[in-house]
């Protein structure tokens, strides 16, 4: 078994979560970053940390190393400050050797970043050496806290016996029959891994509000929601539970809530970035507001188990637009992905939209490990059991795999069909002619066809014949089911483009989501064919030297495919516009996602902010081309974004991946640069042929002679 002479704990919540020193040996040093004061570490432990630190007779040390990077300029970034501590505490190497060691890696690492990404991270190091304290132990323990349970008691039975033991890091333990036979896994388990990341959370302030609901369409993580209901459930509301009346004319007498689930918001701030609503004495107060997570844990907590008891409305009632989608229950949330990812919102509000009814085939990469990797999974059901079936394929054939998802619910649609018309005189006209005359695919539609379903399946159970039972089995296939294919930019543009462009070409009704990052995020951030010109990835230091792949204009060759390049954060309302008319096109559909990532080397907070600059630069044109406006004898691409108003240098400059190839050589740099708004000029001019506008010559602002710096965040 592990004996560790040094155990370090870098994140104060995991002590709640592990059995962080049954590694440690006798007599070894312990260190904790911990956002208490010194004098006040030992009385803020777990009582069987603290009986473990006693009984081994450790070596106690604490630091605040978030106040550490905080006070440096460094944000949420600690590495640099644990990694001095320990050096400072290990005694591997020499102390004073150790320090001028890490300082120069610092130099070295950083350096293409620029003298003050250098300077920040040397000063975390010797401010870092004057903020380690040792805490002496006390003869016994003096908690009353303990460790609670990996998952609550509330939870089901197998993520009390199986999930809960893979938190607990004791996956090992268990034996293969606890495993499901078939290989499939509950669905809705995320709920109940409480991470509790944050150091500060999302509060909302009624009275500024205008009830927009951008703040819970950006998170990432679901972890921020809204809700419209009848104002009876708030006579047994908790207190500190908020609420302010409904402004609707079409729904008067209801109320409003914005919640968030303190355990699982990451604290990324980026509802904080995109709320429009502010106090006009202060306009820093929003209606969002970022305050200190552990003394409003167990108040939102509370309030947030009481929000989700409330009825959901009435999906009937809900309208595609940015506000209404916002008000149907997420059946994809709490994922692991980054703080601040760019792809998530998009799961999220694909789920709100099509989510009872869906059928996803997801190639590997991100999605496919923050959607469905073990211990948990995000992708849940409504209350009435009803969301997304998942599975992931491979990098290479995930596009084949969907059609063939799709070719599976087809097949047993005919055969549902078949079996329903052998019997139909049995089950009577009044029942079987609707559901085979097809039932609209609208929320109304689905409503109803289930319904009918429901009494297809009481009036089977006395019909005694084959048919009878082949329908009982697959009667829900009379209802229309909604098939996507979702992947990352590797594998659309690259691995799996093959395939991609196969399924396209067969004209059969699949819709596809690619969450374009531009770059191979899950494997390390290596260029792909999504790249843009003069971004630095790996394999392309110095700034990747040819143009994006423009996959949407070869999706459109075809004629008969839906396409639509959106980005959430500078165009809401056209990405659910988007996303409502790929599902109501009668062929494949295509859509483009503008997905911010950490490899592009900025504070994902401001990732809306970013996605402006990439659409107003002519970077990221927003478009939609729809067959169906052809056939009317209409243009049938239609541009959601105008010329572009600002130079790609203004989007480049606010991002590592374009800055670090203007260091390593600025002169190759200025002549991609160039290359960049030219591509764009070209680009757009095609754009707007095909859109039935005039060819011009505007295309923008030509790029600065100068660089202007307009920071996104802090490095």
């Amino acid at each position: 078994m592990t004996r560790a002479g040094f155990v370090a704990c870098h994140q104060w919540h995991l002590l709640d979560r592990y059995d962080v020193l049954s590694v440690a040996r006798p007599g070894a040093t312990v260190l904790l970053n911990a956002p208490h004061p010194p004098e006040q570490v030992f009385g803020h432990l777990p009582r069987e940390v603290q009986e473990a630190a006693i009984a081994k007779s450790v070596r106690l040390f604490t630091i605040d190393a978030a106040a550490v990077a905080r006070e440096v300029g460094l944000g949420s970034r600690i590495n640099v400050v644990m990694q001095a501590a320990f050096f400072a505490l290990s005694e591997v190497i020499p102390r004073a050797q150790a320090i001028e060691k890490i300082q120069d890696t610092i130099r070295k690492t950083y350096e293409r970043k620029g003298p003050d990404i250098v300077k920040r991270n040397l000063d975390a190091v010797e401010l870092a050496l004057t903020r380690i304290h040792a805490v002496p132990l006390p003869s016994r323990a003096t908690a009353a806290h303990v460790r609670p349970p990996a998952v609550p008691a509330a939870a089901p039975d197998f993520v009390r016996r199986v999930t809960a033991m893979m938190i607990e890091g004791k996956g090992d333990l268990l034996p293969v029959s606890a495993f499901p036979p078939d290989g499939t896994w509950p669905t809705g388990t995320a709920r109940w891994e409480k991470r509790n990341l944050a150091a500060e959370i999302p509060i909302w302030d009624p009275e500024f509000c205008i009830q927009c609901n951008k703040c819970a369409l950006v998170c990432p993580h679901a972890a921020i929601r809204a809700k419209v209901y009848e104002p009876e459930p708030l006579s047994v509301a908790p207190d500190g539970f908020r609420s302010q009346d409904f402004k609707s004319r079409e729904l008067p007498g209801l109320k409003y809530t914005i919640q968030v689930a303190p355990e699982d918001c990451t604290g990324c701030t980026v509802c904080v970035q995109v709320c429009p609503g502010r106090d006009r004495s202060n306009p820093k107060h929003k209606a969002i507001n970022m305050v200190p997570q552990p003394p409003l844990r167990e108040v939102e907590s509370r309030s947030f188990e009481f929000f989700l008891g409330i009825p959901e409305l009435d999906r009937a009632q809900l309208t595609p637009d940015v506000k209404s989608t916002q008000l149907a229950q997420p059946l994809f949330e709490f994922s692991g992905a980054c703080a601040g990812c760019g792809e998530t919102p998009y799961l999220k509000l694909l789920s709100q939209m099509f989510g009872d009814r869906l059928l996803i085939a997801n190639a590997t990469g991100c999605s496919s490990i923050y959607g469905g990797n073990l211990p948990t999974t995000p992708w849940t059901t409504d209350r009435d059991g009803r969301g997304p079936a998942w599975s992931n394929s491979l990098f290479e054939d995930n596009a084949e795999f969907g059609l063939g998802l799709r070719a599976g619910v087809d097949a047993h649609e005919r055969h549902a069909r078949a079996a329903l018309r052998e019997i139909a005189a049995r089950v009577g006209d009044e029942l079987a002619g609707p559901l085979l005359s097809g039932m609209p695919a609208t929320e109304e539609g689905i409503r109803e066809g289930r319904e009918r379903v429901a009494r297809l399946r009481a009036a089977l159970a006395g019909i005694d014949a084959p048919a009878a039972r082949r329908l009982a089995a697959i009667a829900d296939y009379l209802v229309p089911k909604s098939v996507w294919i979702v992947g990352g930019d590797g594998w659309a543009y690259d691995i799996g483009f093959g395939g991609l462009d196969h399924v396209l070409a067969t004209g059969r009704k699949v819709n596809v989501l690619v969450l374009d990052t531009e770059v191979y995020s899950n494997t390390g951030g290596q260029q792909s064919k999504a790249t843009p010109l003069a971004a630095s990835a790996k394999f392309a230091a110095a700034g990747k030297g040819s143009p994006k792949k423009d996959l949407g204009l070869i999706a459109m060759s075809y004629g008969h495919v839906y396409v639509a390049r959106v980005a959430m954060g500078a165009k809401d309302a056209q990405t659910v516009r988007a996303f409502a008319e790929a599902e109501a096109h009668p062929g494949p559909s295509l859509i483009i996602a503008y997905s911010p990532c950490i490899a592009h080397g900025y504070d994902l907070a401001f990732g809306p902010r970013q996605s402006k600059l990439a659409v107003d630069s002519g970077q990221w044109p927003l478009y939609r081309y729809d067959p169906a406006r052809d056939a009317r004898g209409e243009p049938p691409l239609q541009l959601d974004a105008g010329k572009p108003t600002v130079s790609p240098l203004t989007y480049m400059r606010n991002e590592a991946r374009f800055r670090m190839a203007e260091i390593v050589d600025p002169a190759r740099f200025r002549g991609l640069l160039q290359a960049a708004a030219q591509h764009t000029a070209h680009r757009v001019a095609i754009y707007e042929q095909l859109a039935g506008i005039r060819v011009g010559t505007d295309v923008g602002p030509p790029p600065p002679a100068e660089p202007e710096p307009a920071p996104a965040g802090k490095e």
